[in-house]
């Protein structure tokens, strides 16, 4: 990753692998988000994802797409919370789609929230990732991008390459044997 200086800001040219640990970074919190909603709704543990392990790409892949959209628009908050609401409101609705098409599982369903669309998206989850998109764009980015640069290269690499081996072993198990048990999928 190098950094460029220039007369408005500082600007930082991201390599490959500050996308792969940007997604899994919040393909993390986005499990730990869904996981702690669960326990508090539900009273129990339930791994949310249609993966074994502890991350949700939908979260990793919304994340990396406000950074690579809306990164520019850092300095105005409104419009990028607007603008995370329809990305990743369109995000949600195709993976449903796609989940349910190629499994004929849904592994949420927003049937019973307010001005919902086909139980795939609802407005309170719209305005929880615009938020969340908001809060990534305009605060968050900044401070992973210190700790980011923090980190030696070669281990950047090295863990980015280990995340990678273990997420594709665990899709190839998760595509013939996807994560359907008690309170997953309804």
């Amino acid at each position: 990753m190098e950094i460029k200086k220039n007369k408005e800001d500082l600007k930082i040219e991201h390599d490959f692998f500050y996308y792969v640990m940007l997604f899994f970074v919040l393909a993390f919190a986005g499990w730990i988000w869904e996981v702690l909603l669960s326990y508090f709704t539900r009273h129990a543990f339930i791994n949310r994802g249609v993966y074994r392990g502890p991350y949700l790409p939908i979260y990793g892949v919304g994340g990396v797409l406000l950074c690579l959209l809306l990164r520019s628009l850092r300095k105005r908050p409104l419009t990028v919370f607007l603008l995370s609401m329809a990305v990743c409101s369109v995000l949600e609705y195709l993976t449903s789609f796609y989940l349910e098409r190629h499994w004929g599982i849904r592994w949420w369903d927003y049937s019973g929230h307010f001005l919902n669309i086909s139980g795939r998206i609802c407005l309170l989850g719209a305005v929880t990732f615009g938020l969340g998109g908001m809060a990534l764009v305009c605060f968050l980015l900044p401070f992973y991008e210190k700790l980011y640069l923090k980190l030696p290269g070669k281990w950047r690499i090295l863990l980015c390459l280990l995340f990678l081996a273990v997420f594709v072993a665990d899709a190839t198990y998760s595509a013939m044997n996807p994560n359907v048990g008690q309170g997953i999928s309804f």
